[in-house]
């Protein structure tokens, strides 16, 4: 856990980058991947539809907003955010399929890299909680509920549905989109989506026209979890800052993404290159990697306040592939801040 990587080794990753990123798409190419985006994300749900990914139980040890009200005896409490569901992930490595890494490990579930966090804002949202949006105008899904979260980029609901099993708080409403409709219907159709609690709905990150059904500062948390790196670098800052909009004062965003120099990173061919650690996978979806400065600059740009900006190195083993793993992940939280600095 918490890998510190030396020197050699991390001129050997910028060299295994500098190399597969000498060759780049031609423009042509790299507008046909983003006009067909929703297309390729649609054929991935279809083929792996809810399999891929496995549910995040790690996500309460990880960020605790999300289940405030946590009931202790729920989801077995054998070890720290660790589920059942997680047990057994092909060989307990998480897989690496076509350029996606699947994360849900024994190593992650484990983790608690929170525990000398300061928590600053939370007291300013816990006072916005219980505040109501009538003035706001409108009734809308989840107008009544105290403690909103919104999961952007939700794919099968492998995050959502943990949280509606584990925040046992009756006034918990969360709403989760997408771009894929496949995904969507996917959450939509599955035996835990309970509309009276949730909200699933298509969303195009990338058009500042597409609407929220909820208004501006009306949500307690807003996740991102390996969603921002799979959306075209230069239109990162305004999804950020419209985001950022949606947030209560005290409200936060939790992301957590790939890292520069990851597994994934290091993996890509010459030739798969869009721009500078941005790379097509072979299924035709996207993904960046980023630093922690990057995100930082996304964030504070928006008006955001860091709460976190953390790097994971984490080293995994196959002993019996005798192959050593080394993945690298960015986990941030940021606050909207209680009022306006002077």
């Amino acid at each position: 856990d918490n890998v510190e990587w030396s020197e050699e080794q991390e001129a050997s990753a910028r060299s295994k980058v500098q190399e597969n990123s000498s060759q780049l798409l031609p423009q042509d190419k790299q507008e046909e991947y983003e006009v067909n985006a929703k297309r390729y994300w649609n054929d991935f749900y279809k083929i792996h539809e809810n399999g891929f990914f496995k549910d995040r139980h790690w996500l309460f040890t990880e960020f605790p907003e999300l289940a405030p009200n946590r009931n202790p005896g729920q989801n077995g409490d054998s070890a720290p955010g660790f589920g059942n569901k997680e047990e057994s992930d092909k060989g307990g490595l998480g897989s690496c399929e076509n350029g996606h890494c699947s994360l849900e490990t024994r190593a992650e579930n484990q983790l608690n890299l929170l525990k000398d966090t300061p928590e600053i804002c939370t007291e300013e949202g816990t006072a916005q909680k219980d505040t109501e949006l009538s003035q706001s105008g409108g009734d809308y899904p989840g107008s009544s509920a105290s403690y909103r979260i919104l999961e952007v980029g939700c794919g099968a609901g492998n995050t959502v549905f943990p949280i509606l099993q584990t925040n046992n708080d009756p006034g918990l409403f969360v709403y989760c989109c997408d771009f894929s409709t496949t995904a969507v219907d996917l959450v939509q159709n599955n035996a835990e989506y309970d509309s009276a609690r949730c909200f699933a709905f298509v969303h195009d990150l990338c058009n500042d026209q597409s609407p929220f059904p909820m208004p501006d500062e009306s949500l307690d948390v807003v996740i991102l979890i390996f969603v921002l790196s799979a959306i075209l670098p230069e239109k990162m800052q305004g999804i950020v800052t419209r985001l950022s909009r949606l947030l209560k004062p005290g409200g936060v965003i939790l992301l957590r993404d790939y890292g520069r120099y990851d597994l994934a990173q290091l993996r890509f061919k010459k030739g798969q290159c869009l721009s500078d650690n941005f790379y097509v996978r072979g299924d035709g979806t996207r993904v960046y990697f980023f630093t922690q400065d990057e995100l930082d600059d996304l964030f504070t740009t928006a008006g955001l306040e860091k709460i976190q900006n953390l790097v994971d190195r984490r080293l995994q083993v196959n002993r019996g592939k005798q192959m050593t793993m080394y993945r690298v992940w960015i986990q941030c939280k940021y606050c909207r801040p209680a009022a306006p600095h002077l």
